[in-house]
């Protein structure tokens, strides 16, 4: 088969020649050109180089499966049926408006007229003559002939040779010329196979076209040769493809056609992280096994794909292969690039030594070569590695002179100005402002760098950097405390952004945004908006771990409040065993104070004490992020208030306080301020907890922390009680009335906040509270049904558990 020419383009061919000669109605031009331009000139690949340098994670959820690989699944099938020439022009009228007869019929007309080799010949020396003619081929028709020549020997339209369809038709008829007669050869019985299965069609249409109408030899030499004969010979030649039997199912492909298959997977990898649906990849098997050579670029979409399907050996067998291949037939060295990717690889299968070390040897190589790009793209991956492992790095610091990260990002924004990598620059001063957000340094600085980062995002039309901007975004807004900022910023990266950026990037805004409906009590959608992902993607073994994790904390919480410590415990045994690869920090630390929790209600305070420890030494140790280093000091006082020693949280409350004011750490803040109102409730200081929480809530209902919110009401309901006792009952009768109405409306408003994240526990403790309040005001009946409340919720909690 020849490297470019198929049946498939010849069929291009004459729907390029129907054009032309003004046979395609109106209404139908658009859809005829916009179908060959998808499949003979919008490649939208990537060039070789690129692909042979980057791992798939170089560009760093996505569109649905059908979005994504539509136009592969579209080549595929143009390359082995006419069913989607069929598919395009069926619907339209023939431009002579003959009743019945459709577009898909005068395609059909122009492909069956090609009935012998000789035709073949003919219908691609026929080409130059629909294009129009140079000054050079008038100047010598004149001097020849003495006129000027016919403008156009068709009616319709000249092409024009720079014009797209132009420069097909003579690459087209270049390429047919420099054929051998046995490749021409191969081709005509390609082309006679490809073109069969419309043969009932045709002769239903036409009735004068007999078995043997394909080849007009063959029916002019039957009455000679006679019939046997002819099948016999016809046999021979073109396969048994006469019969109903299934014949010859070698697929009409070429080289160039294998080569753009390859190139655009590699560019999907690149895009968006998925892996090759199942169906896809085993129609581009049966075609990779009709080709006589298969392309190096093959062992890369091997190595990527098995790469994301978590199986170790063969992922390395396939990278080794593919760079031996690469190294062998190209003249550009790869060597560092392949060091590159098996760091990488070594990264996501858990081996982080091997990996680092790797990727310094990535550095030395990429500097020894002088390659620039290389070595900018090593420097950003030991920065967000550093950042994921601090402790392996700190190791080998002193070994390998690696910098501050303040210092490799500055350097990194530096290089990657200078060279015009756009994506490194935005990628520098992301992480500047994750970097300030963590440490607690200036919002407005980290602000100024995300600024930055979307003028250059916009600028450069950087779609594939949208769901890094908008990750920063988020972080930033829960930091703040505006919840609804957050949420907003994931549904438009997830309708407007996902479809032009990798998977991961999709995957962890939906969690994200799962987290957040979870947290307001609406566990059934956060179930549904984790259930959106398309299943092709999931197919990645780390893409489903992350979601599995996902999904299970949002169950876990569901669990902890409904008091299921059974399953609770079950999940958080499988939760824990997660790598801290698969997850954000502030993911990681989720399922840690998730597992706090656990213990606390199990009354295992021991357990929870030492824990709470080893995470904040870590931290301090890690110089990690200041906000979870203020939630472990918030979960220590509370640890304190659970055995009855409130008092000693206070220095714990006092720093996590100011701690989040520093930094700005507003929903920690709320959260430390009720810590530090129970305190003063223990302490009997009634009114100045009342002030604090009458202070606060109004900020904290903001950050839609459901949970908060209905414990700073419960701490507000103990104070406003606490008033009450001290007023005397005699003497100000109505204040300490008015006091415990406040009480009882703080109580109403935490229950109905404990109910919608559905904690059992504490529903049950806010109508105690309630059934003791009503006692206190002497409304026994009230009192009762409070009472009643508790119990059926306390039967209806432990049938559930069960």
């Amino acid at each position: 088969m020849s490297r470019i020419l198929t049946p498939a383009r010849i069929g291009f061919l004459a729907l390029i020649q129907l054009y032309a000669e003004g046979a395609v109605p109106n209404d139908a031009i658009v859809p005829v050109i916009n179908f060959v331009t998808s499949h003979v000139f919008d490649c939208d690949l990537t060039t070789p180089a690129t692909t042979s340098t980057y791992p798939a994670t170089a560009t760093t959820s996505t569109p649905p499966a059908a979005g994504t690989w539509a136009k592969a699944e579209s080549a595929i099938s143009v390359i082995l049926s006419l069913r989607e020439f069929e598919r395009v022009l069926g619907p339209f009228a023939a431009a002579d408006r003959l009743p019945g007869r459709r577009l898909w019929d005068r395609f059909l007309e122009k492909l069956w007229a090609i009935d012998t080799l000789h035709a073949l010949q003919e219908f691609f020396d026929r080409l130059p003559s629909y294009l129009a003619k140079t000054r050079e081929e008038l100047r010598r028709h004149r001097a020849e002939h003495g006129d000027a020549p016919p403008r156009y020997p068709h009616p319709g339209i000249q092409l024009s040779r720079a014009s797209p369809f132009g420069g097909f038709l003579r690459n087209a008829n270049l390429e047919f010329l420099r054929l051998r007669f046995d490749t021409a050869a191969d081709l005509w019985k390609a082309f006679v196979k490809y073109r069969q299965p419309t043969a009932d069609y045709w002769r239903r249409r036409n009735p004068h076209y007999g078995r043997l109408s394909f080849d007009s030899v063959l029916v002019a030499a039957e009455p000679q040769w006679g019939g046997d004969n002819t099948d016999a010979l016809a046999v021979l030649a073109y396969g048994h493809m006469l019969y109903d039997t299934d014949y010859d199912d070698a697929s009409p492909v070429s080289t160039h056609d294998i080569e753009a298959l390859l190139e655009f997977q590699v560019e999907k990898l690149h895009r968006f992280g998925n892996r090759v649906p199942s169906e896809l990849g085993e129609q581009f098997n049966a075609l990779l096994k009709q080709s006589h050579a298969i392309p190096s670029l093959f062992h890369y979409v091997s190595f990527s794909d098995t790469w994301r399907a978590g199986d170790y050996f063969t992922t390395f067998d396939n990278l080794h292969r593919y760079f031996d291949y690469t190294m062998q037939y190209q003249n550009k060295p790869f060597h560092q690039y392949a060091l590159m990717n098996m760091a990488i690889v070594q990264s996501d299968f858990g081996c982080h030594r091997e990996a680092i070390a790797m990727m310094l040897a990535t550095v030395s190589t990429a500097r020894e070569a002088r390659d620039t790009t290389c070595l900018n793209f090593a420097l950003n991956w030991l920065f967000h590695f550093g950042r994921a492992h601090p402790k392996l790095v700190r190791e080998l610091e002193r070994s390998s002179g690696l910098s501050s990260e303040k210092e490799i990002l500055a350097f990194l924004r530096a290089k990657a100005r200078e060279t015009g990598m756009w994506v490194l620059w935005s990628s520098a001063l992301l992480g500047e402002a994750r970097l300030g957000l963590s440490s607690g340094e200036s919002i407005s600085a980290a602000l100024e760098n995300m600024v930055r980062s979307s003028q250059i995002i916009v600028e450069r039309n950087m779609k594939p950097m949208m769901g890094t901007q908008l990750s920063v975004a988020t972080t930033l807004w829960d930091r703040l405390g505006l919840a609804y900022m957050s949420t907003l910023a994931c549904e438009v990266f997830l309708r407007c952004h996902a479809k032009n950026s990798i998977f991961d990037d999709e995957l962890k805004a939906t969690g994200h945004l799962a987290g957040l409906l979870a947290a307001q009590g609406k566990y059934e959608q956060a179930f549904a908006t984790l259930e959106q992902i398309d299943k092709n993607s999931l197919r990645l073994a780390k893409a489903s771990e992350c979601w599995h994790l996902f999904r299970g904390i949002v169950k876990l919480r569901r669990d902890l409040h409904h008091n299921n410590l059974d399953a609770a415990d079950h999940l958080l045994s499988q939760l824990l065993q997660a790598e801290p690869d698969t997850l954000e920090p502030e993911g990681v630390f989720l399922i840690d104070s998730m597992h706090i929790e656990a213990l606390m209600r199990r009354g295992d305070f021991d357990a929870a004490f030492a824990k709470i420890d080893r995470l904040l030494a870590e931290l301090r140790e890690d110089d990690g992020d200041i906000a979870l280093r203020v939630r472990l000091l918030i979960h220590k006082a509370h640890l304190f208030d659970c055995v009855g020693r409130p008092e000693k949280g206070f220095t714990l409350s006092v720093r996590a306080a100011s701690l989040a004011w520093r930094a700005r750490l507003l929903p920690q803040l709320w959260h430390a301020i009720g810590a530090l109102a129970n305190i003063l409730n223990a302490l009997a200081e009634f009114a100045a907890a009342a002030q604090l929480l009458v202070a606060v809530l109004p900020r904290c209902l903001e950050s839609d922390d459901v949970f908060v919110a209905a414990t700073l009401y419960s701490l507000l309901a103990d104070a406003w009680t606490g008033q009450a006792g001290e007023v005397d009952a005699k003497t100000q009768k109505q204040k300490r009335t008015e006091c415990m109405t406040k009480a009882h409306e703080a109580l109403d408003s935490a229950l109905a906040y404990f109910a919608t994240v559905e904690d059992v526990e504490k529903q049950c403790e806010m109508l105690a509270k309630q059934a003791t309040l009503m006692r206190a005001m002497g409304d026994h009946v009230r009192s009762e049904e409070y009472a009643a409340k508790y119990l059926a919720l306390k039967k209806e909690s432990m049938a559930r558990n069960e």
